[in-house]
């Protein structure tokens, strides 16, 4: 049986948009990911709403947020994994924390290096926006998350690892322009199999 690691935000976590509750396993796109593979693969479901890259959130669950400080017990916890699904960076688009996409980009390369050897596919978050009662917690987040596909992907080149832009199959809720409809975590969830396949079985 191949294990996979889905290590990501409130989006892996399965937030439904402007309600604060949870969308059941089988509508979550690792859920989704889960029916498709089949019984020869184990889906290892790792969200955590308001999930940074690298950063204590100083206003919401500070250390516990931090990806990075979570990453390697995660880890060790679920070994062996055949390959991890690393998406997180949405977070990192919060106005408080003040960082570029490039930035972003540099966070999400520093849990790729802790993720290796283990096979990483690397997800850049779909678009944010348009946004509405979020909107001055993500001020300005609209246009550097359109900048972060291609910062995430050059780092993905350079280290050797997969990638997939999200938004090619996801766009956000226009209830509040950062969660997602259940259509949106079937299509990720369908589109990851295939992916899953082409890399582990292939």
């Amino acid at each position: 049986m191949k294990s996979i690691l889905c290590y990501g935000d409130s989006n892996t976590w399965g937030y439904i948009p402007g309600s604060g509750q949870r969308y059941p396993r089988d509508v979550r796109w690792p859920g989704v990911l889960q029916n498709h593979l089949g019984g020869e693969f184990h889906v290892v479901e790792e969200g955590l709403n308001a999930r940074t890259t690298v950063s204590d959130d100083p206003i919401r669950g500070g250390a516990i947020k931090n990806g990075l400080t979570y990453l390697k017990p995660c880890l060790d916890s679920h070994a062996p994994l055949d390959l991890v699904i690393l998406m997180l960076g949405t977070n990192d688009l919060k106005h408080r924390f003040g960082f570029s996409a490039y930035d972003i980009a540099c966070n999400v390369a520093t849990l790729i290096g802790v993720i290796q050897p283990t096979p990483v596919l690397l997800l850049a978050p779909p678009h944010v926006g348009p946004l509405t009662a979020l909107a001055d917690l993500f001020a300005g987040a609209p246009e550097k998350s359109r900048q972060l596909a291609a910062h995430c992907q050059a780092f993905a080149q350079q280290m050797g690892c997969r990638f997939f832009d999200v938004a090619n199959v996801v766009q956000s809720s226009p209830i509040d322009g950062v969660h997602w409809a259940p259509e949106q975590h079937a299509a990720l969830g369908k589109r990851m199999a295939a992916l899953v396949q082409e890399i582990l079985v292939n």
